[in-house]
């Protein structure tokens, strides 16, 4: 009657029936290990009761009718969701809106439906142009920009319903893809320029992008914009003469447009361009040239050369505008020859004198050219060979396009005046004056008598030290045509192959062969044309606008060192040749390089680790001035054979003010010419002495050299006698002197070893003591001869009295004076200065 046990009935339930109350019945179901709604929702089993009526084995005991149970497993939300990707990747175009960029996805491991489900998605990155929705699609939320941002990275975060969230965020990155866009690639903008540096590429990695355009052939042009430099790109900035010499022009060529000076003074009213060979006409200047600087008649055969800059001629009726004109100087207005721009042609007027032909004769020659109003700079050259007149332009020949016939001059002996930037009005005016102003910039203006130049000379006058040049023209590919404009700052490229156009513009490259150039921005400008197969629009390519940085060059400080002070014997200023001035002068040119970039802290300002390296470089001038008095040329002068020229690009001016040498040479040849430079004086008993300053220059004095001074003392002969006792004196005791020492102490040593040994060491030093005396007598006697050799002036024995080892104690009190002494005391004196000096310009020397 009573309820022993219950049975459940299925494989390994994770149950049991406990039973509670026999009699009445009642029991408990519970489990018997820990269930787990992931592992199994739910479980269905049968159970049946049983009475306590068993057998000993079990086997009478009676069960009920078989009762079904259903349990289900109640969730507890005990997972986080979990993203499927550890990153999402995604890529757009810049300047759309898309719907979903991509979708993220989390997953959650709990069972049920409310704590398995993800119930929202959050970006967690804040200030980015992204949302998200509920089933993880990520949109933007404005157009994206590639030039704001390449890429964005943000995280996102996820939800389950239980509003449990994701342990880690995921990382999603949208790249940004540029809208294709036709047009150079992977080019700077800056491309820095070190001098000395030789050719550097421009654009070593550059690519054009078509987008996928069916291009044909590309066609694009490289200038480099150098205008705005001196004259219109980076030459050398020597002086015109200089140049000339330089490029092997024949002498003979008169400056018209010099820097002002003393004696070229009359551009000294003229505007000036910050570089002081330019000039700037503003249609209100003109300047005349002083009679005797041109010959009056030039012959058939001359030519004009100049720099020009010139823009369209202002006003309505255009002016003639002059750059040269030779007119009458009075009573009338005959231009009898002239150059000047009208209405950008330029003209030629050239009136030849009436002679026996009464014949018309060709006058005025026209030449029509787009350069001469452009406002860029151009060399011109004017070459006369009558009655043919040719002009070349920037090395390029141009013959004229129309000539007009006139009749001669008729004679008259007017005086004439030459002028440049406007023309001379000098009759049918009541005041005479200026006309036909020229508007604006001219320089290196030049006319050459009788001399016409050849094509390679005016090429190398107007060559420019800069410019494009091509690394490697073999490699260039066969499919390229280039061709450079005569200055090389316009390179033009043609092919059919992209690639090739790209190895070819990365091997386009500036050079700048000036040791010291013009720093600053050179502007480049890269256009280019495409043409496609078979399309009548076709892709634009944007211009490239780069620059060129050139960097100031390390200047160089030129030192002039050498013996700055000497006396002579009057009669060596009186000989034939004369006292060498300079025999021993140097010119070196250090230039300052830091090693390393400094740290600007104070305590490290002082040990800068500086390097002080030697450069050669050309000098443009060397002048030895005279200091004081100027040179009379009654009794002194200042000489050089002409022969020391020959062979370097020197030339040379005397004058009683000093001697002047001038042209681009090195600093070899300068010293060279500077040691044979010798002063005479043929009345010496008025000088005591005199005093010279050189000084040497390179590009025009921008860089000038320390002055070097010197000071020559005349010694008089009545004190020749005295001289000789003097050395005579001097000489000996430093002899003795020297040689006592080491007997001395070498004795010393050995007296105290072994007598017998002293004895014979002592015997040794005596008779190498009297065989250095006779050396010493010897010498002497030498010196002698040589110094009465000196007064006939023999070049070699110029030095001798500077190679005697003379030892001249002087006393400190006493002050060098300026010879108003008696004649025997200032000649001492002169010798004893002489002696230390000397001396010390020896030790330098060695």
């Amino acid at each position: 009657g009573e309820i022993c046990a219950f049975k459940i009935h299925g494989q390994e339930m994770p149950f049991e029936a406990v039973v509670l109350n026999r009699t009445s019945g009642e029991g408990r179901l519970q489990a018997k290990s820990p269930i787990d709604c992931e592992l199994q929702k739910e479980y269905t089993f049968v159970i049946q009761a049983y009475d306590c009526g068993s057998g000993p084995g079990g086997t009478n005991w009676k069960k009920s009718h078989k009762a079904v149970v259903h349990i289900q497993v109640k969730d507890v939300n005990e997972f986080s969701p979990a993203f499927k990707e550890s990153v999402y990747k995604a890529t757009v175009t810049e300047g759309k809106i898309y719907d979903s960029i991509l979708q993220v996805e989390a997953i959650d491991e709990d069972c049920s439906p409310q704590y398995s489900q993800i119930c929202n998605y959050e970006i967690v990155t804040t200030d980015v142009p992204f949302a998200i929705d509920r089933n993880g699609n990520i949109r933007n939320t404005e157009k994206l920009n590639y030039d704001k941002q390449h890429q964005y990275e943000i995280m996102v975060t996820a939800f389950d319903c239980g509003q449990k969230h994701a342990t880690e965020d995921v990382l999603v990155r949208v790249n940004v893809k540029p809208v294709c866009k036709p047009g150079w690639q992977d080019w700077n903008k800056r491309i820095e320029y070190k001098p000395g540096s030789g050719s550097i590429p421009l654009f070593p990695s550059i690519h054009l992008e078509t987008c996928d355009g069916p291009v044909s052939s590309i066609h694009t042009t490289i200038e480099l914009q150098t205008n705005y430099i001196g004259k219109g790109c980076d030459r050398e900035t020597y002086s015109e003469k200089s140049l000339q010499k330089l490029c092997g022009a024949s002498s003979g060529a008169i400056d018209l447009l010099p820097s002002p000076s003393a004696t070229t003074n009359w551009t000294a009213g003229l505007l000036m361009d910050n570089n002081d060979m330019i000039f700037k006409f503003d249609g209100k200047q003109g300047a005349k040239i002083p009679d005797g600087i041109v010959p009056k008649n030039l012959t058939d055969q001359f030519t004009i050369t100049l720099w020009m800059k010139h823009g369209p001629s202002p006003g309505l009726r255009a002016e003639k505008e002059t750059i040269l004109c030779n007119s009458d100087k009075t009573e009338m207005n005959r231009h009898h020859y002239a150059l000047y721009v009208h209405n950008c042609r330029l003209v030629f007027l050239l009136r030849k004198d009436f002679d026996q032909a009464d014949t018309f004769r060709p006058a005025e020659f026209h030449w029509k050219l787009d350069q001469i109003c452009d406002k860029e700079w151009h060399y011109y050259v004017v070459n006369v060979e009558f009655p043919v007149v040719t002009l070349y332009m920037d090395g390029t020949t141009y013959e004229p396009y129309l000539v007009t016939n006139d009749w001669p001059i008729h004679p008259s002996h007017i005086a004439m005046q030459l002028t440049v930037g406007a023309c001379w009005q000098g009759g049918e005016v009541t005041k005479p004056r200026f006309a036909q102003y020229f508007h604006g910039s001219l320089a290196s203006l030049t006319i050459r008598p009788g001399k016409i130049e050849s094509q390679k000379v005016i090429s190398c006058l107007q060559a420019c030290k800069e410019g494009l040049d091509i690394n490697s023209l073999e490699s260039l590919g066969q499919g390229i045509k280039y061709h450079f404009n005569p200055s090389q700052s316009v390179l033009v490229m043609e092919g059919d192959d992209i690639e090739n156009i790209n190895q070819a513009l990365r091997k386009v490259s500036y050079i700048n062969s000036r040791q010291f150039p013009t720093a600053g921005v050179r502007r480049l400008k890269v256009s280019s044309k495409v043409q496609c197969f078979g399309e009548d629009v076709c892709i634009s390519i944007p211009d490239i606008d780069a620059y060129v940085m050139v960097f100031q060059a390390n200047e160089p400080k030129i030192t002039i060192s050498g013996m700055d002070h000497f006396a002579r014997p009057a009669a060596q200023f009186e000989s034939e040749r004369g006292v060498i001035l300079l025999p021993d002068i140097r010119i070196v040119s250090t230039v300052t390089k830091m090693e390393h970039p400094v740290e600007l802290k104070e305590h490290d300002r002082d040990n800068k680790p500086v390097v002080l390296e030697e450069m050669l470089h050309n000098l443009d001038f060397c002048d030895i001035l005279v200091i004081g008095a100027e040179l009379d040329p009654e009794q002194e002068c200042l000489e050089l054979d002409h022969v020391e020229l020959q062979g370097k690009h020197l030339d040379a001016t005397n004058s009683t003010a000093g001697y002047s040498i001038y042209g681009v040479d090195s600093m070899h040849n300068y010293e060279q010419v500077l040691r044979q430079i010798r002063y005479r004086n043929w009345y010496t008993s008025a000088t005591f002495d005199r005093k010279f300053r050189v000084k040497c220059s390179e590009l025009n004095g921008r860089y000038a050299s320390n002055e070097f001074n010197l000071e020559v003392n005349i010694l008089h002969s009545s004190n020749s006698n005295f001289m000789d006792h003097v050395n005579h004196m001097i000489v000996q005791p430093q002899f003795l002197q020297s040689v006592h020492h080491p007997e001395g102490s070498i004795s010393t040593v050995h007296n105290s070893v072994v007598p017998s040994v002293a004895t014979i060491v002592i015997i040794i030093c005596v008779s190498i003591l009297i065989f250095i005396i006779t050396l010493g007598v010897y010498r002497i006697r030498t010196a002698h001869q040589h110094s009465s050799a000196d007064s006939e002036g023999s070049k070699e024995n110029e030095m001798d009295w500077d190679d005697s080892a003379l030892t001249i104690t002087v006393n400190p009190m006493e002050k060098y004076e300026k010879p108003h002494q008696t004649e025997e005391e200032s000649e001492e004196e002169d010798i004893e200065d002489e002696e230390e000096d000397t001396s010390s310009a020896e030790s330098d020397e060695s």
